[in-house]
């Protein structure tokens, strides 16, 4: 062991219950918030793309598509990048990078206009979901870290929620422009919290210089790795089926029978909150009871709300979004968590492959999914979804054998 892995080994990890734990907790739940903040506002929006720039569903849906496949781009060489960068500084530099650019989208004349801003917000973005895994796996106490990362996930679900309830309401009063303006000005107004709060990194020591053959052999290690494939395959089905129904069930609510307003369909993402509870819930199941069984519980519950989302009343409707979204988080949380335990080294590294595979999913299905509904409806959405959760449901069944091998 060298003598700078023996001196990190001695220093003590932020234990659960700690000042420090919860400042650390509380830190990147605001990072989760700004981040799915900025990332999602446009959703509840697409109709309103539609009708302001004459485009098709599927053209509106690369508002959010093409940001999601640059933050992928951007997490996946954050991964190697964080290795010799502050975590601090370059979590900060990307929250207060993205808020900018929301801000811009705010203000877009034009539609490629407005595309362009969109990827390259994903590209700023890129530094913090890589490194918020990252730091947590390496900083706090392994019988803490199931609610660490479920906070952190809770934030990010506070965020969604509140990027398509604010933005929906505030659309109706005011208009679109003005309701992303406001989710980029708040996601300045995290970044200021999260500087504040987070504690610096004791366990990371930036390595500088390292060449391509170090990040390849990391890199090739990463997929030899049990489970950990497995992993980056259930981030990919969890996003792409996440955001592919909340993409057109706007489209959905807005027709008839329904004829919902923006504010109306917004009070429905209030069903996001259920991802708050899911987060720290499962961490915390995941630890006591397994996190296979956690895994396959949440995506059972996923295709239970879709297949509610069938049926024609609204409330039956909001259900199956609720056990969707439940379950999602649930099923987010303990994956995420998951490859930061099984990556032994270059957690940062295997962090980025997972939200790499994830951000594809939601880049990739998102907007193959706009040609589903124009093509099969509300069925098709339906369809493609259940697919994706039945090649989920495979997956979690290896990573249980593989659990109960590892036993």
């Amino acid at each position: 062991m060298s003598s700078t892995a023996s001196a990190l080994s001695n220093i003590p990890y932020l234990e659960r219950g700690t000042r420090a734990y919860w400042r650390a907790s509380i830190a990147l739940l605001f990072a989760g918030y700004a981040t799915f903040s900025l990332l999602y506002c446009v959703q509840p929006l697409l109709p309103s793309f539609s009708t302001a720039f004459n485009v098709t569903p599927a053209q509106s849906s690369l508002s959010l598509s093409l940001t999601t496949a640059a933050l992928a781009v951007a997490v996946f060489a954050a991964g190697f990048i964080s290795e010799g960068w502050s975590r601090h500084k370059l979590m900060t530099l990307s929250l207060t990078l993205s808020a900018l650019a929301t801000i811009g989208v705010s203000i877009a004349p034009h539609w490629h206009q407005l595309l362009v801003l969109r990827t390259l917000e994903g590209l700023a973005l890129g530094g913090v979901p890589a490194v918020a895994m990252a730091y947590l796996a390496e900083e706090v106490h392994p019988d803490g870290l199931g609610l660490a990362m479920g906070l952190y996930v809770g934030g990010t679900a506070i965020g969604g929620m509140a990027g398509r309830v604010i933005t929906g309401v505030v659309a109706d009063l005011f208009s679109w422009r003005v309701a992303i303006g406001t989710i980029g000005v708040l996601g300045l107004l995290s970044m200021l919290a999260f500087r504040t709060l987070l504690p610096p990194s004791r366990h990371f020591v930036p390595r500088r210089g390292l060449g391509f053959t170090h990040h390849r052999t990391a890199l090739f290690k990463q997929f030899r790795r049990p489970g950990l494939p497995l992993l980056f395959l259930l981030g990919f089905v969890l996003m792409g089926s996440f955001v592919t129904l909340y993409n057109y069930l706007g489209y959905r609510l807005l027709a008839p029978p329904y004829r919902l307003d923006q504010t109306e369909i917004g009070a429905i993402f209030i069903v996001y909150l259920t991802g708050v509870v899911a987060s720290p819930w499962s961490g915390r199941m995941a630890d006591a009871f397994g996190r296979a069984r956690v895994l396959t519980g949440s995506l059972l519950l996923m295709a239970l709300g879709v297949a509610l989302t069938m049926l024609h009343p609204l409330t039956a409707i909001a259900a199956g979004i609720a056990c969707v979204t439940f379950g999602f988080f649930a099923g987010h949380s303990v994956a995420s968590g998951w490859v930061g335990r099984l990556a032994k080294e270059a957690k940062g590294q295997a962090a980025a492959l997972y939200l790499l595979a994830y951000y594809i999913g939601s880049s990739v299905v998102g907007s193959y999914g706009g040609h589903v509904w124009a093509n099969y409806g509300w069925n098709g959405v339906v369809g493609l979804v259940g697919a994706l959760l039945v090649v989920g449901l495979v997956a979690a069944a290896r990573l249980r054998a593989h659990e109960q091998a590892r036993a």
